[in-house]
């Protein structure tokens, strides 16, 4: 049963709390056998104190009992053990408190035998085994938020199934990481356990890896950085990977994960629902795939793609699949010419420090405000215009990124950014609103005012360069 965030958060600090009383029994033990001829008040308290430990711990077996169910909760080694620890600890507690010792000094060996079953609560260290592996649950919990998780056949995992041969999930981590999100071995188990030999791995970060042996080197690669999008070209080659894996074998199944199983998973997730016809449009699978992530029982928060250029670059897709029949649209160079920023929250007269471009082939940047450009504050309009005497040609996927020293950073050590590929961008001009604005989402308020916009003008001539020819055999130039 899955616990909402306040009652997961509640079960944390149950769980650390219960460790430190662990630690404490085991001390009081310890303080009681060097204690041999200690004051009696003493030993008493000693004892009163380890015994509502024990009946704590009694209390917490049942609660779990209760929650998970009699037969789910014993089918697990680990909580059959730690129950008869509790138990045992317990009655031995209560044989030690409850037994009056004072007249039995003439029989030595009568509370030698009763304080030797004093150290038996020493065996409640065993039970931290338990206490940490139920903390690493509940940790995992809270990182996961409301994302719908895989909860049955003694799995929990941050994995859902959006829909019967697709699976979306967090990293597969090992180390450190794993007492957070998905432990590997836990998700080769679950891969292993429902489609052995029928699954392929697809990994969306660029920033780490893993040993592919976890997944019979069934991984695949697509590199796409944190809160970015993926390149129109590895997208392509990605549904045709899909598309050959999926024919091979009806029951072959695909399971996709970036770091939080969101954002690049959602992406890639709903570029497949679109290239497999299981939907016509890009809003409808972005839709679709939010509503399956995210378990509104434990909370309302979206777990779906959330950052636009994520969305944009979907839409992409689809008019790749419709228009272009699954190719490249004729690609598009383009000369800025200037950049208008109208109304950004706090600032008089906003200024932007510089933006870069970035291609996923060339992997460059240039600043557009220095020398070659010059800034035209528009005060009456709270607006700012950035006029390119020399703007750079683009072409292909372009990432522009906003600086000033007046604005918070979120995504990106910048306040606000955005994609776009300039095969879509019409009669040179293109105007993106705040709400498609890639930002961290707890800074949209501060950065943006209602009427916030962006306008990036292109110089008058472009060209357009045929996909389906070599680059430089047929060039043709065109006046827009």
């Amino acid at each position: 049963k899955r616990l909402p965030g306040p009652k997961c958060s509640s079960l944390l600090i149950c769980s650390v709390f219960g460790l430190v009383l662990i630690i404490v029994d085991i001390i009081l033990v310890i303080v009681d056998f060097s204690l041999s001829n200690g004051s009696h008040d003493v030993r008493r308290a000693m004892e009163s104190v380890s015994l509502v430990i024990s009946f704590f711990f009694l209390i917490d077996v049942l609660l779990r009992v209760y929650v998970e169910g009699f037969k789910v909760y014993f089918s697990s080694k680990l909580n059959i053990i730690d129950a008869c620890i509790v138990v045992v600890t317990l009655v031995v507690t209560m044989i030690y408190a409850f037994t009056d010792l004072s007249g039995a000094s003439l029989i030595p060996r009568v509370v030698t035998f009763l304080r030797s079953l004093r150290i038996l609560i020493l065996v409640r260290v065993f039970r931290l085994a338990s206490q940490k592996k139920e903390l690493e649950k509940v940790t995992r919990r809270m990182v996961s938020e409301n994302k719908r998780r895989y909860q049955k056949d003694g799995f929990d995992l941050d994995l859902t199934y959006v829909t019967d041969r697709v699976i979306a999930m967090s990293f597969p981590s090992s180390g450190k990481q794993a007492l957070y999100r998905n432990p590997i071995r836990e998700v080769a188990r679950f891969l292993d356990t429902k489609h052995l030999d029928h699954y392929k791995v697809f990994n969306l970060c660029s920033e780490k890896g893993y040993d592919p042996k976890f997944f019979h080197y069934r991984v695949e690669r697509v590199m796409i950085d944190d809160h970015n999008v993926p390149s129109l070209e590895d997208m392509l080659r990605y549904t045709a990977c899909v598309r050959d894996w999926m024919a091979a074998d009806s029951s072959n199944v695909i399971a996709i994960h970036c770091k939080g199983g969101k954002g690049r998973t959602g992406t890639m997730v709903c570029t497949w629902l679109i290239d497999s016809d299981q939907f016509e449009s890009a809003q409808e699978s972005l839709d679709y795939f939010g509503e399956r992530r995210t378990d509104k029982s434990m909370s309302s928060k979206f777990q779906g793609v959330e950052t636009p250029s994520q969305s944009r670059y979907v839409g992409y897709y689809e008019i790749m699949k419709n228009q272009y029949n699954r190719q490249l649209p004729p690609q598009k160079s383009l000369k800025i010419k200037s950049i208008r920023i109208h109304s950004i929250a706090g600032e008089t007269q906003p200024v932007v420090n510089y933006y870069k471009y970035i291609t996923h082939k060339m992997q460059f940047s240039q600043p557009l405000t220095g020398q070659c450009s010059r800034v035209f504050p528009d005060t009456g309009n709270n607006a700012v215009v950035i006029s390119l005497q020399e703007g750079p040609v683009v072409t292909g996927d372009v990432k522009v990124m906003f600086e000033s020293s007046g604005l918070p950073k979120g995504y990106e050590d910048c306040p606000f950014y955005f994609w776009f590929n300039t095969s879509f961008v019409e009669n040179n001009r293109w105007v993106f609103l705040s709400v498609v604005l890639d930002v961290f989402p707890l800074l949209r308020a501060e950065i943006f005012l209602l009427l916030f916009v962006v306008v990036c003008i292109f110089r008058g001539r472009s060209w357009t360069i045929h996909t389906n020819q070599r680059p430089g055999t047929s060039i043709r130039r065109t006046s827009e």
